[in-house]
């Protein structure tokens, strides 16, 4: 399958087969946007900041002030649950609801926002569809911009630089090894996030569901599946 210059979204790299093809202006933006933002470090040396964190943690945990099982816990909520259940219910509203759909996909943040799910790392919003013949991938190549409000912390692994790299260099190859094929003849497009602007997958809704209710719906939706790096009902 061929694809030309025209067709690639600003800001997605778009995968055919072995071939690769990357706007050069939204990558120098995207570089721009890193490079002025003072909360994300391009390196995996941990910031004084987290430094400091990591000190009072460890000074409260040997006063026997803070419990690692509670801290983890909560870490947890935060990365797994509270989060990545906001965006399911975001999915699933727009797989029920063709109008919202519609607002989601024309202004990420505003519809989004119509949830109540806003503020810090979910400033600026911008979701990409899933479809028969279109997968997408997000990632932070330079560090880990993330959108929190929907999606909760990131991931251990979006953080990684082997992640980081890999997703534009063999986006096939790193889904592959997360446990999702993605055939060559569907399109695959590599969403660079930055401080300004970060992206929510909408995955493909499940065939075979029809019937379920939003809530019931919402409950397919998973984390991966709106970073890209699944497919539901397809993959871990």
């Amino acid at each position: 399958m061929s694809t030309s210059r025209r067709d690639i979204p600003a800001g997605a790299a778009v995968v055919t087969g072995a071939s690769v093809a990357t706007d050069s202006a939204q990558a120098e933006d995207s570089a721009s946007s890193h490079d002025h933002d003072p909360d994300h470090g391009h390196s995996d040396v941990p910031s004084d900041m987290a430094l400091r964190v990591k000190s009072l943690e460890s000074l409260l945990v040997e006063k026997g002030v803070v419990d690692p099982a509670a801290l983890d816990a909560v870490v947890d909520i935060y990365e797994n649950k509270v989060g990545p259940r906001n965006g399911s219910k975001v999915v699933a509203r727009a797989w029920i609801d063709p109008a919202f759909k519609a607002r989601l996909l024309e202004n990420g943040t505003s519809a989004i926002n119509e949830f109540g799910f806003a503020g810090w790392q979910g400033e600026d919003m911008v979701v990409v569809e899933n479809t028969p013949t279109v997968h997408n991938l997000v990632v932070c190549t330079l560090c880990s911009c993330y959108p929190w409000p929907v999606l909760g912390l990131p991931p251990t692994w979006y953080k990684s630089m082997a992640y980081r790299s890999r997703a534009i260099i063999d986006p096939r190859g790193v889904l592959r090894d997360m446990g999702t094929v993605v055939d060559e003849d569907i399109e695959l497009r590599v969403w660079d996030s930055t401080a300004q602007q970060r992206y929510l997958v909408l995955p493909e809704r499940p065939d075979g569901t029809e019937t379920l209710g939003e809530a019931e719906l919402a409950a397919l939706v998973t984390r991966d599946s709106m970073i890209g790096v699944t497919r539901l009902g397809v993959g871990r």
